[in-house]
This record gives C-alpha cells, structure tokens and sequence, in this order.
C-alpha cells in the first residue's frame, strides 16, 4: 500500500484543479443573483480558469523540466489554493474572474507535472494501475464537479465549491512532500532558461482567440472587437512560431517542440485531445443552465441529472485503464472518442421541448464510458513518447490541447446556441438577439415572467423550445468533433512494431506512436 502514496497525492491535486473546470456551472444562478454579473461576467468566470489553465501549461511543462516537476507541483498547489481563498472572498464578478484566472495558473503547474511525476514513480505494470486510476480521476473529476458544485452552492453557499479546496490542497502539499522525492534539474547552462518569448506569444494567442470567440456570440462575427482579437491571435501564434523555431536551432529548450508536430502520430494525439475534451465537455455548462432555469431543478438535483457521465467514467477507466494500456493507444483512444460522440448524438435526438432530466442519462453515460476509456491512454501515450527529461513538455503540450479545447468549444458552442436560439425566438418576442443572449445566461424564467399575464404559457412554450433547439445543435457539434477527433487518431496515431519481450523495456509499458 505505500508504494500508492505518490499516487494519492498526485491524484489530490488532479482532482481539485479538474473539479474547479466544471463544479461553478451549477452555481453560475447564484453567483449572477449574488454579484449582480452580466452575461458576460458569467461565461468569464467559467471562461478565465479554463483558459488560464489552458494557455500556460505548456509554460508550466517547461519550467517543470527545468526546475524539478515536485518543486512546481508544490508551488502550483499553494497558489491554487491561494486563488480558491480569493474566489471564495470575492465581493464582485470582476474580482471572482481575476482570482480564477490566477487559479487556472496554479492548476497549470499541477496539471503539467502530474504525467511526469507518476512516470517518473511508477514502471512496468505498476505505470499502467497509476496511469489507470489517475486517468479515472481524471474523467470522474471533471463530470462529478456538477454535483459536488450543487451539494455546496444549495447547502452551504457557491463561495464553498471554492474553499472546499483549502484542505485538500494542505493534504495534497504535505503529502507530496512526505512521499515524493525531489527531482533533480534536468537541465542546465544555456539549456536551462525558461522559454519566456513562447511563453508569452502562446499565452497572448490562446488568451485573443477565445475573447474573439466568446465576443461572437453577442456582437456577431464581423465585428471590429471579434476581428481585431482574431488578427492579434494569428499575429501572436506566427510569432510563437517563429520564436520557437529560432530557439530550437539555437539549441536551447523551446515550450514546444514544433518538430513532433510534423510527425502524424504525435499530431494526431494532440488533435485528438482538443477535439476529444471539446467534444465531451463543452457542452455541460449549457445543459446545466437548461436543467436549473429551464426545468426549474435545484443546484443538488441539476448536479445528480450530470452524474451518468461521472459514474461510467470512473469505472471504465478504472476497469479498463489497467488493461488497455498494453495496446496500440489509437485503439482504445479511437473508440472512447466514437463513444462520446455516439453519446452526443443520443443526447441531440433526445431532446426536445418536452425533454426533461431523463433524457440525458443514455447519452451521458455512453459518452462517459468514452471518457473513461480514451483519457488514462492519452496522456501516457504522450508522455511515453518522448525522453524522460522532456515528460513535462509533452505532458503540458497533451492537457494544453485537451483544456484549449475546453475552453474554445465552450465558446464556440455559446456562439451556436445563442444563433440557433435567435433564429427560434425571431418573430416570437420583440428582440430576439437580447432574449437569446439572456437564455444563454441562464434567464429564461425571467423571459416568461416578463411576458403579460395571459400569454405566459405560451411564452414558456417558445422558451423551451427554443432552448431545446438550441441545445440539439450544441450536441450535434459535440458529437462532430468528437467523431472527427477519432478518425484523426485512427488515421494518424501508428502502433510501434512489437518486438521480443527480452528486449521491450520494463519500464515502457505503453507501446507509443512509432514516429513519436
């Protein structure tokens, strides 16, 4: 059993910063009520941590590398739980977006080394059981944050889904420090300098294309603010490119290794997972908001309606996650993708306007057993595929793709709801794009109550509908790019040729991509 206590520790930190990306959706009625947010503080407060979380991870995956992956571990974990204080404290939208924005920082530090440290911790078929279990944490974290965030904002208040991670952040700290041991720097002289151009130009990318994105929803996608963020965006990523080629041949350490991308396996894993984390997740704060202000549901029962996905996540990954780590990567990565979006379609075709919570349970819980199933294979196939002193590299690079979809397809898919809605509510109340955008926020009760006493049923009618349609289309898109996600995999990701079992090493349990 103690050999498992590195594992425990890793999978504290995994939790609470996985948690922290979908436990506020529950929450944002309240936190609206409380803080007086507009809609678009609203979709900030989800959008900050996310993109936060997403943008620096490579950043993160380097310094590991560089200055010992517990060394950050340890850092990010106090500084997650120093923004949880804030966000719990906060006494306005615009602090509670700045302190998860810090949050996401910290859960980036986490995030990047928590690959690498079970990697370096764990060989043989000990790497597959960790690998299995953190991956299962991993899905289960992400779709149990629902619940968790329902039985804390109903029972206590939305600021306790932020200092719940006070004491498991203090646990996870002492813990790592007990159990795990320092790494050593993995580099040094010229080769040790943290890649502060990449750093910033990415960070300044993502951060401009999801505003850019979050913007269309509510001033159209001609608008100067939208095109003005798009050109920064590509401005920003050519000189990411640019920076990152110059280092390379200088011989020093870029944020990411460009060249891996030229290479279809590794491209394949890191499309996959964008694809793959928008697919499954990017969807959930919308199908919250439709449970609570549409159904009427409560925090609790909004959350217990989202739990099919938590559930078979957890047990597959944990059934599987040991098992399916012996095999090509794409196999299992393939067909957990084609599960999620076999899932989305069942969720698109069974909602409608008279749709309530047991609608979604097939859906879910075959998208769930998707998530379970490809999540553990992942990210050890990314991790597995390079050397060990650059584990934090390609561990950063895999979740910065798989969040930067998070965060992107959250955005995109409010831009298609919010047009789907539109297109419904045209003709039906006096400004259709202001009742869309207030449907996206989560206002649909105050559209019916706005209407004259005598036609209210008929405007919750419209309401439902048009919400229904709206969603439809999401899970639709969802079920697309998880779809496309898979073939990416199936197509690009290669097995490596077996060899004979005196020669594979103990400690490669995952057989990677070929070119990787």
């Amino acid at each position: 059993m103690r050999k498992w206590w590195p594992l425990v520790a890793v999978c504290l930190g995994a939790f609470i910063l996985l948690v922290d990306v979908t436990i506020v959706n529950v929450a944002l009625p309240r936190m609206a009520d409380d803080l007086d947010a507009s809609f678009s503080s609203l979709q900030w407060v989800v959008d900050a941590y996310a993109l936060s979380l997403a943008a620096l991870l490579l950043a993160a995956g380097s310094a590991a590398d560089l200055f010992g992956h517990r060394r950050l571990y340890v850092l990010g974990l106090v500084l997650f739980a120093l923004a949880s204080l804030a966000c719990g404290l906060a006494p306005n939208a615009g602090v509670l977006v700045a302190a998860r924005a810090v949050q996401g920082a910290g859960g980036a530090a986490m995030f990047a080394t928590s690959a690498a440290l079970l990697g370096a911790t764990y060989h043989g078929r000990d790497r597959g059981t960790a690998f299995g279990i953190w991956g299962a944490v991993n899905g289960a974290a992400a779709a149990a944050g629902p619940l968790l965030g329902g039985l804390l904002t109903e029972h206590i208040g939305w600021q306790a889904i932020f200092l719940v991670n006070l004491p498991i952040a203090a646990a996870a700290v002492w813990l790592t420090l007990r159990v795990i041991r320092a790494d050593r720097r993995a580099t040094s002289g010229n080769r040790g300098r943290l890649d502060a151009a990449g750093a910033v130009t990415f960070t300044l990318a993502a951060a401009a294309v999801t505003y850019a994105l979050i913007r269309s929803a509510e001033d159209g996608w001609t608008s100067a603010t939208v095109l003005v963020s798009f050109a920064v965006a590509a401005a920003a990523l050519l000189a990411f490119v640019l920076a990152e080629t110059r280092l390379a041949r200088r011989g020093g350490l870029p944020l990411l290794d460009l060249a891996l991308l030229r290479r279809p396996s590794f491209a394949g894993l890191m499309g996959g997972a964008l694809l793959f984390q928008g697919g499954a997740f990017g969807c959930l704060v919308l199908v919250s908001l439709w449970l609570q202000s549409v159904l009427g549901l409560g925090p609790v029962a909004g959350g217990v309606a989202l739990m099919p996905m938590a559930a078979l996540s957890f047990l597959v990954a944990a059934v599987a996650g040991r098992h399916v780590q012996r095999i090509a990567p794409r196999l299992p990565i393939g067909a957990g993708m084609l599960l999620v979006a076999a899932g989305m379609y069942l969720l698109y075709d069974g909602m409608s306007a008279g749709a309530d919570r047991s609608s979604l349970i097939a859906g879910l819980a075959v998208a769930g057993a998707g998530v379970g199933l490809a999540t553990p294979v992942l990210v050890s196939a990314a991790t597995g595929s390079v050397p060990p002193q650059r584990m934090g590299m390609a561990a950063g690079a895999v979740n910065t793709f798989r969040q930067l979809g998070m965060t992107l397809f959250i955005a995109v898919l409010g831009a298609v709801f919010t047009h789907t809605a539109r297109q419904e509510l045209a003709g039906s109340v006096p400004d259709a794009h202001d009742a869309a955008s207030a449907l996206a926020g989560g206002q649909a009760q105050r559209l019916v109550a706005a209407a004259p006493e005598g036609r209210r049923a008929a405007a919750e009618n419209v309401v439902h509908h048009a919400f229904a349609s709206g969603l439809q289309d999401v899970f639709l898109w969802s079920a697309g790019a998880a779809a496309l996600g898979a073939v990416l995999v199936l197509a690009l990701v290669r097995p490596t040729p077996s060899r004979p079992a005196a020669d594979a090493p103990a400690e490669r349990p995952v057989r990677v991509a070929e070119e990787v």
